[in-house]
């Protein structure tokens, strides 16, 4: 349609340039689709003088119903949602609305009762049901841009000033036109918006597949952070909290814990899924025990007047690697316990070629006397890389409108409101409550999981303490581990 062909329709109906050129505009600026299909049938509705109308969206082989309006039987935009439940209408000569998507042209109809051109008996056993007389029809392709059929705008019942339906206005049918272009254009921009986000989504699960098919024991953590993460949220909206989250926030930030643990994919897996303080370092100390001990036993048959002796020597090397064992698994080695360990590096064993080595390499012993845990200092730091990684790869991904602090949240969930926290030590001033609720949620579920090889899982209470100590030291934002304590977000489901 020509500017000028628009004008002129314009200008035929008394309709005005300022007030097409102001709908333009609303339409624009409006981000829900279900309000702006909505708009888009109340202007035209409006315009046409019309009792009735659908907006139909083209999916596949099919017309989707998704939003109908009557007015004379009183349908509120309200009751909108029901009708995306409507079974679908086929791509076929049967149904006029189908026609007009299929043949890229307006129908105009002045009585559905007496046209012979389209097959009406769909609607006509949908006025028996609701009691109504569907008379004048306007059906009006939406094709976008690229002149793609992407939907049908269906008017029904034009009306004169006195209430009593008439035909439509052939006049009517250049705006309707212009405005279902608009409607058009809207939805191919909404529905290329709404692929960008499911292949984002798409993404996100893909990551977060693969972080747990590479660590099985932390299979568990990231799902169980977005369990609390959701609820919390909801019993935020519930209780008339301050904070609360629109749709695309909560989609946004529950985004963030999906992907807080994505740099874990660069920390080594040994280290990663290490699950006592030996990890393979064992298996090697346990082959030179063995082999030590044969080493004693075939000189001792080699030499009986040693036999004591070699006996001995067997006796000790075993309740050391005795010790050895008790400790790679504890909870916790006192100072006792770890400077007897490190006794075991003065122990000289034999190897295979007969010749002399410590029962317990530098290496073995840094491993096996770790107070608390399964890492060694080096290796805590590598999986403490994990945020700078996740940072990092996130950042390249270039996040953008309400996703644009996906990669900082994620980012920052081991920063403490002290600064004592990593990668970065940044402090209370410079971390939301977004960055805090993550961190309270991440060492919630690190304590309580129950899926960690090295530690059993602590119950809620006893982890409550730890987070209360954390707060008490000023790591961690009190005001949300009260709220989040409170919410009841945390227990586990049934």
């Amino acid at each position: 349609m020509s500017d000028n062909e628009l004008r002129n329709s314009i200008g035929e109906t008394g309709y005005t340039l300022d007030r097409m050129i102001r709908i333009a505009l609303d339409l624009s600026a409006e981000n829900d689709f279900d309000l702006l299909m909505q708009k888009i049938l109340l202007e035209a509705m409006d315009i046409c003088h019309c009792d009735a109308g659908t907006v139909y969206v083209l999916e596949e082989d099919h017309l989707n119903f998704h939003t109908v309006l009557t007015k004379s039987l009183g349908t509120s935009l309200e009751e909108q949602n029901r009708n995306k439940n409507l079974p679908p209408v086929p791509l076929g000569r049967k149904n006029v609305c189908a026609c007009a998507a299929l043949d890229k042209k307006r129908i105009n109809i002045p009585d559905v009762y007496e046209s012979k051109d389209y097959d009406f008996t769909g609607a006509q056993k949908y006025d028996a049901i609701t009691h109504y007389r569907t008379g004048s029809m306007l059906v009006i392709p939406m094709d976008d841009d690229k002149d793609d059929i992407i939907g049908v705008l269906q008017l029904i019942n034009a009306q004169d000033e006195n209430g009593r339906t008439i035909p439509f206005d052939p006049a009517y049918e250049q705006i309707i036109s212009a405005l279902a272009s608009l409607a058009a254009v809207s939805l191919n921009n909404h529905q290329l918006a709404q692929e960008v986000t499911d292949t984002l989504h798409s993404f996100v699960e893909v990551m977060v597949d693969a972080i747990d098919a590479r660590s099985a024991y932390n299979a568990n953590h990231t799902r169980s952070m977005v369990r609390y993460a959701g609820r919390f949220i909801d019993w935020l909206k519930e209780t008339g909290n301050p904070w609360t989250f629109t749709d695309d926030q909560r989609d946004a930030y529950l985004m963030s814990i999906w992907l807080h643990d994505i740099g874990k994919l660069i920390v080594p897996l040994e280290v990663l899924d290490k699950p006592d303080r030996l990890g393979p370092l064992k298996s090697l100390i346990k082959s030179k025990v063995d082999i030590a001990c044969l080493m004693e036993k075939v000189e001792s048959l080699q030499n009986p007047d040693r036999i004591s002796e070699c006996n001995a020597r067997i006796d000790t090397i075993r309740n050391a690697y005795e010790v050895i064992e008790k400790a790679n698994t504890a909870g916790f080695l006192p100072d006792e316990r770890i400077e007897e360990l490190k006794g075991f590096a003065g122990i000289k064993i034999k190897n295979a070629e007969g010749a002399e080595i410590p029962l317990l390499d530098e290496k073995e012993v840094e491993a096996i006397t770790i107070r608390k845990g399964t890492l060694t200092d080096s290796e805590r730091q590598q999986v403490q890389s994990h945020v700078v990684y996740t940072r990092r790869m996130l950042d390249k991904m270039h996040f953008k409108g309400i996703y644009k602090e996906v990669p900082f949240w994620s980012g920052s969930h081991h920063e403490f409101l002290n600064g004592k926290g990593y990668p970065k030590g940044l402090s209370a001033d410079e971390l939301p409550d977004q960055s805090r609720l993550l961190t309270i949620i991440d060492v919630y579920d690190a304590l309580t999981a129950e899926d960690r090889p090295y530690k059993p899982p602590m119950p809620p209470e006893k982890a409550f303490e730890i987070l209360r100590s954390m707060r008490d030291d000023g790591q961690i934002d009190g005001k949300l581990l009260d709220e989040f304590i409170e919410s009841e977000a945390w227990k586990k489901e049934e």
